[in-house]
């Protein structure tokens, strides 16, 4: 089981960023990183989901998930090197986690779009994939956990790094933990194609069809309108 715990990024770290940081901005300054100098994986099974999220997502969406990666892969290398786990399954998370908000998914339950894209995530992933249960569960953990910030207790290590590099892409938070070459590089490559706007719109999609969605637990007002006034993000938000 520790092999597959460091495999699959199962390690428990705090959910508090500002434990993990020490209290400070971050561990170093961060420095430019390209993705062409970023290690993509190529497995059958990166590919395979990586295939699934470009017919399944909107094209913004698709563009989030990628630079949810990039992003993430940054912080990891630069910030938390001894973080353990594999490319693969970071990339899993990072192209799965918003796939309850498609518009076909959103409309299909009454449960919050991460818990249901979790419930995807691993029938995808273990059953019609074929992926290692650790894998999958690892991803489905950290899909389902995604929105669940907060400064109590723990969370996986992949769980941890996606909230990081959504709240990054999102609404700008822990701007010190990344580069300004690196967003200008990655959103080239993804444009974000007024990403804030789409997002702020999913949101209050959800929170109009079920009141109860997790998401509220962000703020019914603060969050959409955190995602709209992403100073960060601002000039990349063409």
């Amino acid at each position: 089981m520790s092999n597959q715990v460091k495999l699959y990024g199962w390690d428990a770290k705090p959910r508090d960023p500002s434990v993990v940081l020490g209290g400070k901005k971050n561990i170093r300054d961060p420095e430019p990183q390209t993705i062409a100098s970023t290690k993509l994986p190529d497995t059958p099974l990166a590919k395979s989901v990586l295939e699934y999220a470009k017919k399944e997502l909107s094209t913004e969406t698709f563009n989030h998930s990628m630079r949810v990666y990039y992003y993430g892969t940054a912080i990891h290398t630069q910030q938390f090197p001894d973080w353990r786990f594999t490319d693969e399954t970071y990339l899993l998370a990072c192209l799965l986690h918003d796939i309850g908000t498609t518009d076909k998914n959103i409309s299909a339950t009454k449960m919050s779009f991460e818990f249901y894209g979790g419930l995807l995530a691993l029938k995808l992933l273990s059953k019609d994939l074929h992926a290692p249960i650790e894998q999958a569960e690892s991803v489905a953990e950290a899909v389902i956990r995604h929105q669940d910030i907060g400064e109590t207790g723990k969370i996986t290590t992949i769980g941890l790094l996606l909230q990081l590099a959504t709240i990054f892409d999102n609404m700008g938070g822990h701007e010190e933990l990344v580069h300004k070459d690196t967003i200008e590089n990655v959103t080239r490559h993804f444009p974000r194609n007024k990403w804030s706007s789409c997002f702020a719109a999913t949101i209050r999609k959800e929170n109009g069809l079920k009141p109860w969605a997790h998401t509220t637990a962000l703020g019914e007002e603060d969050f959409p309108n955190g995602v709209l006034n992403n100073k960060l993000m601002e000039p990349y938000d063409k």
